[in-house]
């Protein structure tokens, strides 16, 4: 946890950043933050500019234009200190194939200056934690799976225990269980470490991320926390309705409850007639839509409302402008 003094302070700060290569512009205007502890998944599609963002927060590589912070310290003003502060693991994370996991470990220790007393437990500490200790302790890297090298990458993140971690696709190209794994690491960081996380596996970036940053053609289009963002996003919340009753009935009981409500017919099935049922977002019948229908008179066999997730909020995100997002 952090002090009050320093919960103040944005972990992560992009102000305005812009990159361009000759005529291409990667990214432009781009400005987000990530506060202390937070998780926060950095989303868009493929070129979208996520790789650029990230070594640009990293430091190893100059925007054109912004600015970019690590807990107050100018990335390209104060590196040295918003180095200290900050781990990044890239997408294609190079690792030495023929040291073991120890060794590689304990070599990076004493390139951030761990203090040379507590190397031996912090590698340790971070092997323990990410689940290298019992399965990968004395084995060469190059004998690792791809799981597994992407845990030895986390662990030499964590190494120094900084306060900002950046990882870009700590994911991809894993099997199921190995990013089950990835990510309740990657849950146990939150509130000890502010993590910016790059994946294209959405579902997994709604388990383990407090907020979401949405790009698309290097230009934001939305941020904030997922349910902010479905009451943004979404006009309407939308019901798939089974009852006996034809469309219009199924209507004219909806707006008993809600005269704002809108309907259409979604086929039939053995008898039963399927409704796409729309309320509006703050509808106040959204809570007991099911049981209003049937007091009304319907002969029901089914009322859910369509589920709207983190995939939807990015589809939905990244069709509109970036005119359009609200401003954070």
């Amino acid at each position: 946890m952090f002090p009050d003094a320093e919960k103040s302070l944005a972990a992560v700060a992009a102000e305005g950043l812009t990159k361009r290569y000759g005529s291409l512009t990667a990214i432009e205007d781009l400005s987000f933050s990530v506060a202390p502890g937070e998780v926060v998944g950095f989303l868009g599609p493929n070129g979208a500019g996520k790789s650029t963002t990230l070594r640009i927060l990293a430091g190893t590589m100059a925007a054109t234009s912004g600015r970019a912070s690590i807990w107050g310290a100018s990335v390209a003003l104060d590196p040295a200190a918003a180095k200290r502060r900050m781990a990044y693991m890239p997408e294609n994370n190079p690792l030495p194939e023929d040291l073991r996991v120890e060794e590689y470990l304990t070599l990076r220790a004493r390139l951030k200056d761990v203090e040379p007393a507590n190397v031996k437990a912090r590698v340790a500490k971070v092997m323990e934690d990410c689940d290298l200790a019992r399965r990968a302790s004395g084995r060469l890297i190059g004998h690792l799976s791809k799981g597994f090298r992407q845990r030895v990458g986390i662990a030499d993140a964590l190494l120094a225990e900084p306060k900002v971690v950046l990882l870009d696709e700590p994911t991809i190209g894993l099997d199921p269980h190995q990013i089950l794994g990835i990510r309740d690491l990657i849950r146990s960081l939150r509130g000890r470490m502010a993590v910016l996380i790059s994946s294209h596996i959405l579902h997994e970036v709604e388990q383990v991320c407090d907020k979401v940053v949405i790009i698309n053609r290097g230009r934001l289009v939305a941020q904030g926390r997922p349910a902010d963002l479905r009451r943004e996003l979404r006009p309407a919340a939308s019901f798939t309705v089974v009852a006996r009753e034809e469309a219009a009935a199924v209507l004219a009981a909806a707006r008993s409850l809600d005269p704002a409500a809108t309907a259409e017919d979604a086929g039939e099935e053995d008898g039963w007639r399927r409704t796409r049922l729309l309320l509006p977002a703050s509808s106040p019948a959204l809570e007991s839509l099911a049981s209003g229908l049937a007091l009304a008179g319907l002969r029901l066999r089914e009322a859910s409302e369509d589920r709207f997730g983190l995939e939807e909020i990015f589809l939905a995100a990244t069709r509109r402008s970036p005119g359009e997002r609200r401003r954070p």
